[in-house]
């Protein structure tokens, strides 16, 4: 690794750090012991892994929990973490066989089984919570264990279950304090990740100490961590101005990270091309303007992504026409295919070839998070400027409302931000337009499900290319939602803190244990 740039190819990701320097290179002494202060936007929805599937909390899940498999930094193959081995069985790929490391205990200090294991996944399956995982696992039929041995019968082949297994939704919990049938309440975590959960605030901060009995893949926890949440950006930019927090990752204000050149003092800068996309979402239920497949052509093409990736993002953020990211494998521009230029005229006729009256009235809804305000102000001024659309915009400050609003189909449009699980294309298709998506927007495709499936059964990859484009082609015809663009990743920290390059890959495992004191 270079001591000033570094560049790592994963699957397509290409991750790249400036202004690093020696500060990699020489850890602390261990003199050093009070926390490390990580700001983010990021917000936990639940400590309960079976009851979240979103970035703030599977960041902390990372950290506090173990899972059977890992990522490694950089790397694009899941590796063993609380187990010591894990494969398929045969060739079919729809038996997945793992063996427990021994000698793991929780941070109450119960031992870890594979009974704990079999309880975590079944729960997440059983609960099948809104806001929870289970979309993830839609080829996992049943766990079985004997001795120290936990397999995992799939529904059909399923190439991508080891990454899978390595998320957030492979989470190791407690069977005697997570029920089996309902999500654990309170405050409390017992996991057996590097950290424990010391406290916990969901609208201020998450005070993390090192877990000194950890056995797995990541190295042991050098100090305890605080995490600050924040609502606004702005009040991120000036806990960092004030040295209120010495790492930030997700998201200062575009502006800021738009001004950020390497040199700057007591700044280390990490810009990596990850794959954190932004689309909007339609309520295709019946009931919802969006329902009418017309509509959302309609709003396709009339929508500016460059003009949104200047005024809104300041250059930080590229326009995206496909449902998987440019770097991630299979990766087609379908939606520019279709949509080479916003069009009034095209929507106009799109809008009377479906027999829809104008001026079409919606409302589009987003979590007050980051620079989403402006974002959705400057997609109705595009809309409405048209004569075509009437948008009626709803801001929900908390994140968990939002969740269940668009879930339970309050709002006929709403966006929503998508970081990878895992560095695979499958991550992009299976959660979000699949049936039973993760986006709760009420889409099926009969067609789409067969391709998802399709795509799971290749072993190699590469070979499942010519479907996710097929897909993907699907995906702009159906218009289920609207890509919008693709960012770059940027975490920010103090010269007297090292390790926070790993917490932005591409893996999507955030690892705080490698942060410390120079």
């Amino acid at each position: 690794m270079r001591s000033v740039q570094f560049r790592v190819f994963t699957a397509g990701v290409v991750l790249a750090a400036v202004g690093i320097g020696a500060w990699q290179l020489v850890p602390s002494d261990g003199v050093r012991n009070d926390p490390i202060t990580v700001g983010t936007t990021d917000t936990v929805s639940s400590l309960d892994p079976a009851g979240a599937y979103d970035a703030g909390s599977w960041a902390l899940y990372s950290n506090v929990f173990q899972t059977l498999m890992t990522m490694r930094p950089g790397s694009d193959t899941p590796v063993p973490d609380a187990a010591d081995s894990c494969g398929f069985v045969g060739q079919k790929l729809t038996t997945y066989e793992c063996e427990l490391r021994e000698g793991l205990t929780f941070s109450n200090g119960r031992e870890v089984t594979a009974a704990d294991v079999k309880h975590s996944f079944d729960r997440v399956l059983e609960i099948d919570s809104e806001q929870g995982p289970k979309p993830l696992f839609a080829t996992l039929k049943s766990v079985r264990t004997r001795g120290s041995t936990i397999t995992f019968n799939l529904s059909s082949r399923d190439a991508t279950f080891p990454f899978k297994v390595a998320t957030g939704a492979g989470s190791i919990v407690d069977r005697e304090k997570y029920p089996a049938k309902e999500l654990r309440t309170g405050d409390g975590v017992d996991g057996s990740g590097p950290y424990v959960l010391t406290s916990f605030d969901a609208d201020s901060r998450a005070e993390l100490k090192p877990n000194t009995s950890y056995e797995g893949q990541a190295s042991a926890a050098h100090v305890p961590v605080t995490i600050r949440y924040f609502q606004e950006s702005e009040e991120l930019e000036r806990a960092w101005k004030s040295h209120g927090v010495d790492v930030t990752h997700r998201e200062m204000p575009p502006k800021v990270l738009a001004g950020l050149t390497p040199g700057l003092p007591d700044i280390r800068i990490q810009e990596s091309e990850g794959a954190e996309i932004r689309t909007l979402i339609f309520n295709v239920r019946k009931g919802s303007q969006m329902a009418r497949k017309g509509v959302r052509k309609a709003v396709a093409a009339v929508l500016d992504r460059p003009r949104l990736a200047n005024s809104v993002y300041h250059g930080t953020v590229d326009p995206l026409y496909s449902l998987i990211p440019q770097g991630i494998g299979g990766h087609s521009t379908p939606f520019f295919d279709a949509y080479p230029e916003p069009s009034r005229d095209r929507a106009r006729t799109l809008l009377r070839e479906a027999g829809v009256r104008t001026p079409v009235r919606f409302s589009l809804a987003f979590s007050v998070r980051g620079a989403t305000k402006a974002e959705a102000e400057e997609m109705r001024r595009q809309l409405e400027d048209t004569g075509l659309f009437e948008v009626k915009l709803i801001a929900v400050p908390e994140w968990t409302t939002f969740q269940k609003g668009y879930a339970a189909g309050k709002y006929d449009a709403y966006t929503i931000g998508w970081i990878a699980d895992f560095p695979d294309p499958d991550n992009f298709s299976q959660p979000l337009v699949g049936t039973n998506t993760s986006m709760n927007n009420g889409f099926s495709d009969k067609e789409i499900d067969e391709l998802i499936v399709k795509t799971q059964s290749y072993g190699e990859r590469g070979r499942a290319s010519k479907d996710f484009k097929t897909l993907q082609r699907l995906v702009a015809d159906e218009v289920p939602m609207v890509p919008l663009w693709q960012k770059k990743d940027y975490v920010l920290s103090r010269e007297a803190v090292t390790g926070a390059q790993y917490l932005s890959d591409g893996t999507g495992v955030w690892r705080l244990w490698e942060l410390n004191w120079l």
